[in-house]
């Protein structure tokens, strides 16, 4: 696929890294997974410990060194080159490994979750250096998809890892299971010698040694982001949600759908395939850029599905053994198998933008040590999701209540996330708009500047000009608007989330106007996009308007680039002045086509009105 995510694959500035961290990947869930097997299957020959308290204690070592360790891993990464440090944690997984295959060998559960302890500081001090090198070798409009490519190269591995451990759990091949760890993590350490060098970010900080002051200081540099510390309580939910889920899998396997040990694989199997492929589809959907409007579409998938389980899930366990062949040809197997699909899909929609936001909205210096306070965040979330499973079982809840319960909570954070931060649903509707409702198409969308303040100028054609611009420009956007357009009831919800500016004309309010005055100059004294439609009104012949003088005001008080940008399409819609009265509503194109053209930036020295205006009539042509 030329131009796709895929050509990362062929450069050596990314496909060792990649190869080194879905090996890390595939090694953590050999391991893993084969642990839990053992813990469920055959508990009596390593613990007399109950099965079920093994399995979330052995979730919730696996998870406590992300607690512990990511304040001085987040420092390490940014400090040293992050190819170093990948290359000394990949020698420490060797060890690890010999650590592992000597508890096996000995049927000894201590030295097992010592090991998965161990595995779980190797995951630490690996995913700053991981996430934090993508800003540095990638450009930006490779990050989205370098970051679909991580998440499905990393639930590729561990479906990998899944299936491999159950074969060795049902073939009870500890010498075959023992020497292929070994094997891996040796594998895994040869290829990190190929990664090329990555500079250190920050080679002047200091590394303070107390883990405690490390990670709060981390924390404290993560909440001084409002946007980048909301993306990461996002993907610490997104942990809640999969840790809740995903430890009761092993249980419902055997329990609930009285299946073999092959049958929690294809559980796991069906949910990591439905991530990858989510994963992978983030770049396409989003037109290569970061598109939080994906993570609401998420969010209402993950909450969806998940309560579908439920609802799938038998009454009563099948009498028979079931194994993974049997399950699919039940009607309740393949519902349940097609939900798990479907919820690591929607998952993939939900976590790829959220971890480009992070990196994306970061200072390249900060980036490692904002992903360790992520870790942080992910750790506390998942440990508290395996002692909340741990107590909904305790207190009778079934497995797949446990599954309803999450789905239920799930949809209720991310209410609430949303209705605090409307910028996701704006982005979202904006989305809709752009792949849903309309075919959008954008020209000259190079022009718009990277960073640094710049006024948009736009004709008026309809109520959703706004929402459409937003759309075909991914960078957040001030609009100014008249104030009776912002007063329309639903609309003005929509464009109060928008944070827009109202604005009247000095004979209908000379305060509204004033004050939309000083906002203006205030966002862009703040290096903002501020967008405004000189017209001063809609058009109501399709017309472009003479634009008012208005702007020449903000030009001599704050002189900036001004960006001309016509939308065609629009003019006839529903929410055009074409029409009057019910012919308004009457449909007369399904997924109209509306074109965005974007001109070159115009010197602050060289705007005037009319130039501006003739350039807006340029780029939009013959009025559609």
């Amino acid at each position: 696929m030329a131009g796709s995510q895929f050509q990362l694959l062929a450069q050596r500035r990314f496909l060792p890294f990649f190869l080194t961290q879905a090996l890390g990947a595939f090694n953590d869930n050999v391991y893993k997974n084969a642990l839990i097997l053992v813990a469920t299957y055959e508990t009596a020959a390593y613990s007399a410990v109950d099965p079920v308290l093994l399995t979330q204690l052995g979730n919730g070592l696996f998870i406590l060194p992300f607690v512990l360790f990511s304040g001085i891993a987040g420092q390490l990464a940014d400090r040293y080159d992050k190819a170093t440090v990948m290359r000394v944690v990949k020698a420490c997984e060797v060890g690890i490994m010999a650590l592992a295959g000597a508890g096996f060998a000995a049927h000894n559960i201590w030295m097992l979750l010592g090991a998965l302890f161990l595995m779980g500081a190797h995951s630490t001090f690996f995913a700053p250096a991981k996430y934090g090198c993508l800003p540095q070798v990638l450009v930006e409009d490779e990050l989205v998809g370098g970051n679909a490519l991580l998440e499905m190269g990393t639930f590729c591995a561990i479906l990998l890892g899944q299936v491999l451990a159950g074969i060795f759990a049902q073939a009870h091949s500890l010498p075959v299971l023992v020497g292929a760890l070994g094997s891996i993590a040796a594998a895994g350490l040869a290829i990190s010698l190929f990664i090329p060098r990555i500079p250190a970010a920050a080679p002047g900080l200091r590394i303070d040694p107390n883990l405690l002051r490390s990670s709060i200081a981390n924390l404290r540099a993560a909440a001084a982001d409002r946007t980048v510390f909301l993306a990461i309580l996002g993907v610490s939910w997104f942990w809640f949600f999969g840790a809740l889920v995903i430890a009761q899998l092993p249980l419902y396997a055997k329990l609930t759908l009285h299946g073999t040990e092959s049958v929690f694989t294809e559980l796991l199997l069906a949910f990591t395939v439905g991530i990858g492929v989510g994963s992978m589809l983030c770049e396409r959907l989003s037109g290569r850029r970061l598109e939080i409007g994906l993570v609401p579409l998420g969010s209402l998938g993950m909450t969806l599905f998940g309560i579908d389980v439920f609802f799938a899930t038998p009454a009563a366990a099948p009498a028979a053994l079931l194994d993974p062949y049997q399950l699919l040809a039940t009607g309740f197997g393949r519902h349940v198998l097609a939900d798990f699909v479907l919820i690591g899909l929607f998952g993939g929609f939900f976590i790829v933008p959220l971890y480009a936001l992070m990196q994306q909205r970061t200072p390249r210096a900060y980036v490692s040590r904002i992903i360790s306070a992520n870790s942080i965040w992910n750790a506390v979330f998942m440990v508290v999701a395996a002692l909340f499973g741990a107590l909904l079982l305790k207190r009778g809840a079934t497995i797949a209540e446990v599954f309803l319960v999450a789905s239920i909570l799930n949809f209720a954070v991310t209410a609430f996330i949303y209705a605090r931060v409307p910028e996701f649903l704006l982005r979202f509707l904006a989305w809709l708009l752009a792949r849903v409702i309309y075919r959008i198409r954008v020209r000259g969308l190079e022009h718009v500047p990277a960073e640094g303040p710049a006024l948009v100028v736009c004709n008026h054609v309809s109520f959703m000009d706004a929402i459409v611009l937003s759309a075909a420009v991914h960078r957040p956007m001030r609009f100014v608007m008249e104030a009776a357009i912002f007063k329309i009831p639903v609309l003005r919800t929509i464009f109060r989330g928008m944070k827009a500016i109202p604005i009247a004309s000095a004979a209908e309010d000379r305060e509204v106007r004033e004050a939309a005055f000083a906002q203006v100059l205030a966002e862009l004294a703040a290096g903002q996009l501020v967008c405004i439609f000189p017209e001063g009104r809609l058009t109501t012949d399709g017309a472009v308007a003479e634009f008012r003088p208005g702007l020449m005001r903000v030009m001599a008080e704050r002189p900036v680039p001004v960006v001309p940008v016509a939308i065609s399409g629009l003019w006839g819609s529903a929410f055009s002045r074409r029409y009057r009265g019910l012919a308004r509503l009457l449909p007369r194109r399904l997924w109209a086509r509306i074109d965005v053209a974007i001109g070159a930036p115009v010197p602050p020295a060289e705007v005037t009105p009319a130039m501006l205006r003739e350039k807006v009539i340029q780029l939009r042509g013959p009025i559609a």
